[in-house]
């Protein structure tokens, strides 16, 4: 069971990273892709206020299972994992969170753009 959820994790998580960059390509998936980052960064932020900015529970999660399958040391932030997993590489951490939250924050603005100013356009 542990092992499925290693794998579950790993093609959730990672197809959530994608999505919340990029959903907002597509009309079809543009409003959940605009929750989906509301949710992402409430997660960041209100229950990072206990748990530490920048948490995520599909993180915790996923490094639980890890845990149990013996695995010990990883990164604080998943994409540092991912990228230190596929690449054997570990990027600075300071780096990784900056990128981060840089590139979720330009998702967010081309979200916001595309759900509420585009649409505005199109109705004219």
């Amino acid at each position: 069971m542990l092992e499925f959820l290693n794998y579950f994790f790993y093609i959730f998580h990672s197809a959530l990273v994608l999505f919340n960059l990029f959903g907002w390509l597509f009309p079809k998936f543009r409003k959940l892709h605009f929750f989906s980052l509301i949710f992402t960064f409430f997660s960041w932020g209100v229950m990072g206020i206990w748990k530490g900015f920048g948490y995520c529970f599909l993180t915790d999660w996923h490094y639980q299972v890890l845990r149990n399958l013996g695995e010990s040391g990883m990164p604080n932030s998943y994409i540092s994992f991912l990228i230190e997993r596929f690449t054997g590489w570990l990027p600075n951490a300071d780096l990784v969170e900056i990128m981060t939250l840089v590139f979720t924050i330009l998702a967010f603005v081309c979200s916001v753009w595309v759900n509420f100013f585009m649409r505005k356009k199109i109705e004219k």
